[in-house]
């Protein structure tokens, strides 16, 4: 039986220091609200990014989907956006995020499994079909292969008639948390960089709107890290990108208002409600200290934030949908700019449709009913709150400067430093839900017996199909064209052009995912986490 909670006995935050039990206007000591809060949109933003926030509309309602193949996904989009979803998000199948084609042998069962299966220009636009490009917001969460499909969603845009300066979305396009927490990599480090200039600098001149890049601190929390380590690391590998690029030759002021951040909110209301908010403060100060950013649009922090995967339980999942509501609504009183909200199924299983209505509703419900949306930062000014926020603040500075002492997050990575910190991190956390000393409601404390759910079940003869679809296509090409716009591909790797534009003209010439992907494997290699 889990230990229970003994008076007297000091509580801990998730990033290891300790709460107290009130706050008070000593626990202040040193915070000056001009300097350190300041106004909604004004420096160090603090209180928010925009001064109105949410008072003219809510956040971007996105919900995460993809599974499967084009088609199917895009029923669920369609499904989504008919019950108030303002936004897309695109998941992808592993071969895709690693740049393999479906027929290829490492794709074997995989395909279609944890997202959707896109192969070549004809599968997106089957994914896009009907959903004019020049008025929906997408997000794609991809990474290694983000330059071939961003090539891809622009080719259908170009398709519908779309203008590329009316385009709106974001590619998560951030290889270097790959490296430390997710695995989805395929190039060495310093090759990957290069292809995330690249497509800073294509947008910048071709796609003006697009996000090119969401710095995500998700998938470093959902590998164990603290609150802290998530803001530190995230904050360090954005400072590594926003550095290549400037040593790529992009004044910071052309790019960096661009810029976004992808966070994980957790189950700890207010610790996470103060992690959201020292971000702003922090990446302020490294934007205009470090790099002079003279825009404000440069140092202001926006973020799209999803409910944490890692809290949902298999057991008793209708739990799922408190949880995922009490992260949301840190989210919120954080100051997202979008949100995605997870089903309560998705331990178990892809969300069904009816688990994925109750998790765009719980938005709904928080923009509507709640009215947590009605006034700018409500928590500014509370003790614990502002308390918090300072704590984690240090904290993440303390990481940063140790970072800087060892060269560097590259050099972290590449050391094992940063995998290390997230490991061990992990680790205590899992003790303490093993001793009873953190309780996790129906899994250590709380249990009873109950019925499997129902789950979403997958036609298992989809990657056939999805593999006949894909002959077609090579069967139908010119294989010409297709070789020769490969060969460019190639060319321009083994030099310093940008290699957006012979991607998106492969991506044309109905070159495959994979064909593109090797041909930057035949230059740059892959990446040997050993």
């Amino acid at each position: 039986m889990p230990k229970d909670k003994k008076p007297g006995v000091p509580r801990q935050s998730t990033s290891g220091f300790p709460i107290r039990p009130v706050y008070t206007p000593e626990d202040l000591e040193g915070f000056d609200p001009e300097h350190d809060l300041g106004a909604p949109g004004a420096p160090p933003y603090t209180r928010g990014v925009y001064p109105d926030m949410y008072l003219g509309r809510p956040w971007t309602m996105r919900q995460y989907a993809g599974f499967g193949d084009a088609a199917e996904t895009n029923r669920r989009f369609k499904y989504l956006l008919e019950n108030g979803q303002t936004g897309l998000s695109v998941a992808f199948d592993l071969p895709t995020q690693m740049g393999y084609d479906s027929s290829h042998s490492m794709a074997a069962g995989e395909v279609g499994k944890v997202g959707v299966a896109i192969d070549t220009l004809d599968d997106m636009r089957t994914l896009l079909d009907g959903i004019p490009l020049d008025r929906a917001s997408t997000s794609m969460t991809i990474n290694a292969t983000a330059p071939i499909l961003l090539a891809m969603y622009l080719a259908v845009a170009e398709e519908q008639g779309a203008a590329w300066k009316d385009v709106s979305g974001t590619v998560q396009n951030d290889l270097l948390k790959e490296y430390v927490a997710r695995g989805t990599y395929i190039y060495p480090v310093r090759p990957s960089l290069r292809l995330t200039t690249d497509l800073f600098a294509f947008c910048r001149d071709r796609v003006p709107s697009w996000n090119t890049i969401s710095i995500s601190g998700y998938h470093i929390r959902e590998a164990g890290s603290t609150a802290a380590q998530e803001l530190a690391f995230t904050l360090a590998n954005g400072r590594t990108y926003v550095q290549a690029a400037v040593e790529a030759g992009l004044p910071v002021d052309s790019f960096a208002p661009r810029l976004s951040f992808f966070f994980n909110a957790h189950s700890n209301l207010l610790e996470e409600v103060a992690k959201f908010r020292a971000a702003r403060r922090l990446w302020h100060r490294i934007m205009t200290g470090e790099f002079g950013a003279a825009d404000p649009r440069s140092s202001r922090l926006r973020f799209h934030a999803q409910t944490a995967g890692s809290t949902l339980t298999a057991q008793q999942p209708m739990n799922n949908v408190v949880r995922t509501a009490v992260e949301a609504l840190a989210a919120v009183l954080g100051g997202a700019q979008s949100l995605h909200t997870n089903s309560m199924d998705e331990a178990l299983g892809l969300p069904t449709e009816e688990a994925a209505r109750v998790a765009l509703r719980t938005q709904q419900i928080l923009a509507e009913e709640s009215g947590v949306a009605d006034t700018v930062d409500p928590l500014a000014g509370s003790y614990a709150v502002e308390s918090l926020t300072g704590e984690l603040e240090r904290r993440a500075e303390a990481l940063l400067a140790e970072i800087d002492t060892r060269g560097g997050m590259i050099a972290c990575i590449e050391s094992g430093w940063v995998q290390e910190q997230i490991h061990e991190a992990a680790y205590r956390f899992q003790l303490e839900v093993e001793r009873g000393e953190r309780t996790v409601v129906g899994v250590n404390r709380y249990r009873i017996e109950e019925p499997p759910p129902r789950l979403f079940a997958m036609d298992p003869k989809l990657e056939a199909a999805q593999k006949e679809r894909l002959a077609g296509v090579l069967a139908a090409r010119d294989a010409a064209r297709v070789k020769d716009a490969l060969g460019r591909v190639t060319a321009t790797a083994q030099g310093e052009g940008n290699l957006l534009s012979p991607i998106v003209d492969a991506v044309r010439a109905r070159a495959t995912l994979g064909e593109i992907s090797d041909a930057l494997r035949e230059v740059f290699g892959t990446y040997d986490k050993t």
